[in-house]
This record gives C-alpha cells, structure tokens and sequence, in this order.
C-alpha cells in the first residue's frame, strides 16, 4: 500500500505549488491568491522504485465554526485522518502567526507523524529563516523553495523514510485489466455537480455547499462501482463570460475545459428548477465540438410538480434538440434517486466511444445505407461511394472513401451519421463522418 502524504498550512503559505512538483503535474491550481484550493486533491508521485500518494489540502484555520472555511477545514482534517505523514507548511518570509501556533496545536493532538517545512526559503540563511518556527517545539524545521524545488528532494526522501518506517508496503496488488472511465462532471454553478459525487462515493468528499462558485478546481478521485472503475472529475462550475470576474474563476474555467478534453464520458448536469438557458447549450455544444461521450442528468428532479416537469422536458427538447444522439435522464443526487440508470448509460456511452469497428463491416453498412438513398446529383455527376474504414476513436470516426465526394451536402452526411448509429447501436457519442475522394488518373485538371 503506497504511502501517504497530506500537505497542511494556512492559506497561500505554498501547498498546491508543492504538490505540483511532487507530482510532476500542474493538477494543483496556482496563484498568488489565498484560499485557491478548496477540496483535498490526490495526486501520485515516486522516487525511485519508491511510489506515494500525496493530498494537497486548502488553507486551514482549524477553529472555523461555519461557512466555507468550516467545510475546508473538514476536508483537512479528513486528509490528515488519512496520512502516515503530515507536512506542515509555514512562511518563511512572513515568519511565525498566531494561525500557525493554532495549527500545530491540532496537529499535536492528531497523533500524526509531522515534518514542519519552512518554504519561500530562496536565497535566505538557514539560521534567521528558522529561528521563529522554533518556538512551535516542532523539531528542526525542513527548510526549501517550492517554487525553484530548492530542498525539496531531501523533504521527500526524508518523509518517505519515516513513512515507510511507520507501514511497510505490502505487495501491490496488479492493476484491474477493464480501463478506468474518466468521467468529467460538468455544469453551471450549483446544480449539484459536488453533491452527486459526494453520493456517488458515499461521503463528504468535496465539499457541498449552497454558493455558486464552491468548487473552484478540477478534482480526480478514483471510485469503483459495481466492479467498474472510474476516475471521477468534479469540475467549477461555467458560467456566461460576462459573469466570470475573478482571475480564480476564470483559471477554474479553463480546468474544467481541459477536464471535458480529457476526459471519456462527460456528465452534463442541468437544474430542473431553473430553466434551461443559454449557458447549457453552450456548455453541451463545448462537448460535442470536443467529441466527447456524453450523459445528460437532470438534477434536483424530486419535489416538483407534474406540470413543472412537463415544462422541463419541453424546454429541453427545445433548446438541447442537437443532443439527441445523449441519453437523459432525471435524477437527484440529494436523494440519490436514478443514479443506477444514468451510470449504465455512462458505461454505454463510453462502450460506444471505444467501440472498434472493422472494414467489412462498416462497407457493409455503407451500401445498405447507399442503396436504401443516394447521394444527390451535383449537374452530371453523381457521388461513388466505394468502402469505409474507421479513422479513430473518442469520438468514432468513419471515413468513406469514394469518388466526387466533395458534392455531398451535410444534410446527407447527417443521414450516414444516423444510418452508421443505428447500425451499430451507438448511443451517447459523437460521431463524425469523413469524406475523401480519390483522384482520377485520367483526369489532367485534377493533375
């Protein structure tokens, strides 16, 4: 069982920009910015033949009686629960505060192994840059730069030494042969994205709480349901660009775009006691143009009315009509309610975003779908449609070689696209359609 290690401290003090070097990664948000992170984040690292997890936590005032301070200091407090080995990060550049002092009290009593690490530490005498923490009766401060990775070998080296020391690793088991699903959970600000995560592990997580704009980075966690593994990502909410003000939100916005890239199967979660608006459509049309797998959830669908819900569906038909290829389903994450169905459909969609199609087939295909309607003439010329292969996956792509068939018009293209979906059972991805024309020898203006 690989070692863990929690990085703790007040806010800005260097804890994400530590963990992006640990990691090798830049999973962390990073800015000049207190209280950036929020969630307790995971990531892997390794030195050596020596593997470890890593949990980087928001700014933390134990104390914190309510609000979001109170639901960042649970998510510490959970993340040092889960540790073999506490980094206690503090400033060296604006030295010992009561804040720390209130800290190391918690971690005192947490029965934790604790490493205080002194950071902002370039270019200063080890002796005046350590002389304060001294007085926290915490041992010999580690002292390194996070930001130029000064010292910072030497921490890990050490933390993993005491780790190990603690809990010796066991053989790890080998890896699950079935590819984990990364599921990307999108949507506007709260609609309950952090709450059916939450639902979906069986605890408090991320934290969930009744203000737009709680989470503010892309958070991975492994999850395992019905012997299926997955990659959950809760994402930041995406509002309209005229709305997005903070320098913090926008940074959470490109995340959770490059969350939807990356991912498989994207969750589109919608409010059924708002209607749906333009920010959806646009959020679902990012997805298509990424030609991700997609699920759309209806969240927030217990207690309404039977008129309410007739409206909704309407509204959704009206306005997301391009996502028929998606199937939608209406839940609560609340009460956990529908979830099962929608996870088959997300276990579907990715099937049908991986699914490997062979020539013969798709040849097939494409003559029953020539032969059932042709292309139309362009003056004397009618489209030759000879074979298909598949170009790609996650998205499908088809790509039909033939003659002339640059005269095809869209509206035939959409009708292989629906023809190739139906043949093949393609619920809940994209799926693109290429055309490419081969020269004709004899031909001197196509020389």
């Amino acid at each position: 069982m690989k070692p863990v290690i929690a990085l703790v401290g007040r806010p800005n003090v260097g804890k994400s920009t530590l963990f992006n070097r640990l990691t090798r990664s830049r999973d962390a948000l990073v800015a000049d910015l207190p209280g950036l992170t929020r969630d307790r984040h995971y990531g892997e690292g390794r030195v050596g033949e020596r593997p470890f997890l890593v949990i980087d936590t928001g700014g933390f005032e134990p104390v914190a009686k309510e609000g979001i301070m109170h639901e960042m200091a649970k998510q510490t407090k959970q993340a040092v629960a889960e540790a073999d080995v506490v980094i206690f990060i503090v400033d060296g550049r604006q030295g010992l505060t009561p804040h720390d002092k209130t800290i190391t009290d918690f971690l005192r009593k947490s029965g934790r192994q604790v490493m205080l690490v002194v950071n902002k530490a370039e270019g200063m005498k080890y002796t005046s840059v350590t002389a304060d923490f001294y007085e926290l009766g915490m041992g010999d401060p580690y002292v390194i730069s996070a930001a130029h990775g000064d010292g910072v070998a030497d921490l890990v080296e050490e933390s993993l030494n005491i780790a190990f020391a603690q809990r010796p690793p066991e053989e790890e088991l080998p890896e699950a042969s079935a590819k984990h699903i990364k599921l990307a959970i999108v949507g506007r600000p709260n609609v309950g994205k952090s709450t059916l995560v939450n639902t979906l592990l069986g605890e408090e997580r991320v934290i969930a709480f009744d203000m737009p704009g709680t989470t503010r980075d892309s958070i991975e966690i492994p999850f395992e349901r019905d012997g299926r593994h997955y990659t959950l990502i809760d994402t930041a909410g995406i509002r309209r660009r005229g709305k997005v003000f903070e320098a913090i939100e926008k940074f959470s916005v490109v995340k959770t775009l490059q969350s939807i890239s990356e991912a498989n199967v994207v969750l589109l979660l919608l409010d059924a006691q708002q209607d749906i608006s333009e920010q959806d459509a646009h959020i679902a049309g990012f997805i298509l143009e990424s030609g991700r797998a997609l699920v759309v959830g209806v969240n927030k669908w217990d207690g309404l009315t039977s008129d309410r819900r007739d409206a909704i569906k309407m509204d959704i038909e009206r306005k997301l009509n391009f996502l028929s290829f998606a199937k939608f389903h209406f839940v609560s994450a609340l009460q956990a309610s529908g979830i099962g169905p929608m996870m088959k459909s997300i276990n579907a969609a990715y099937g049908a975003a991986m699914v490997n199609l062979s020539t013969p087939k798709l040849t097939r295909a494409l003559i029953e779908a020539v032969e059932h309607q042709q292309p139309r003439r362009k003056g004397s010329i009618r489209p030759k449609m000879r074979y298909a292969h598949q170009g790609g996956m996650n998205p499908p792509v088809v790509v039909i070689h033939g003659n002339s068939l640059e005269s095809i018009d869209a509206n035939y293209k959409r009708y292989l696209e629906k023809h190739f979906r139906e043949t093949f059972s393609l619920v809940g991805t994209p799926l693109r359609i290429e055309l490419r024309s081969g020269k004709n020898p004899f031909n001197r203006a196509e020389k």
